[in-house]
This record gives structure tokens, C-alpha cells and sequence, in this order.
């Protein structure tokens, strides 16, 4: 088993521990992604970024999680292998942001 296995695991624990499958499809769970992100973006809102890293980096680390939390639950729902999907994204990306066009660049890559 992998640790992305064991992580999922652990996280499909807790959820069954305390029943609350019933309350975690994708639509609930993109809700709380997106939720438990602009949670995370708060922290910063006002602020600098070393400031708010130097001051609130556990709540940094804890929203974090709750977005990771999240994801992986709705990838597990899916059944969707987390490194793959990632890995294919990567793909993408290194298409659509070769380094010869988008190196020190912070362009989109319709821009390039």
C-alpha cells in the first residue's frame, strides 16, 4: 500500500467512524472545497504573505488539510487514482507551458 492509500484510508476511517458518508457527494464536497479554500485565502486578505506566514502558519497548515481532506475524498468517491490524475495534469501543463515559451514567465498559456 502506498501513501496516498494509507492517507485515504485514514481519512475514510475517520468519515465512517462517525457515519458521515451520507453527508460527502461530489457536490457537497466541491462545495467544501471550495469553502474550506477561501477559508485559507482569508488568512492572507489585508496581509503579506510573509506576514501572514510568519504569524498564522498553523492555521495555514490546518485549512490546508481541509481543502487536501476534501479532494482526496472526492477523488476516492470517484474513484479516482490521485497521482495519476495529478501526473496527467502535469502532462498538460508541461504541453501547454513548455519551458522555451513560459520560463521566468507568469503568463497564461493562451498568452505564450
Amino acid at each position: 500500500m502506498n501513501d496516498n492509500e494509507k492517507m485515504m484510508n485514514k481519512i475514510n476511517q475517520f468519515r465512517d467512524d462517525r457515519n458521515w458518508r451520507q453527508f460527502h457527494d461530489e457536490k457537497d464536497l466541491a462545495i467544501s472545497i471550495s469553502l474550506e479554500a477561501s477559508e485559507l485565502l482569508e488568512l492572507f486578505q489585508w496581509k503579506s504573505s510573509a506576514e501572514v506566514k510568519e504569524n498564522k502558519l498553523d492555521r495555514i497548515k490546518e485549512e490546508l488539510a481541509d481543502v487536501l481532506i476534501y479532494s482526496y475524498m472526492m477523488a476516492d468517491n470517484l474513484d479516482l487514482n490521485v497521482e495519476d490524475i495529478i501526473d496527467k495534469k502535469l502532462k498538460l501543463n508541461e504541453e501547454k507551458y513548455p519551458v522555451s515559451k513560459a520560463k521566468n514567465k507568469n503568463d497564461k498559456y493562451t498568452e505564450l
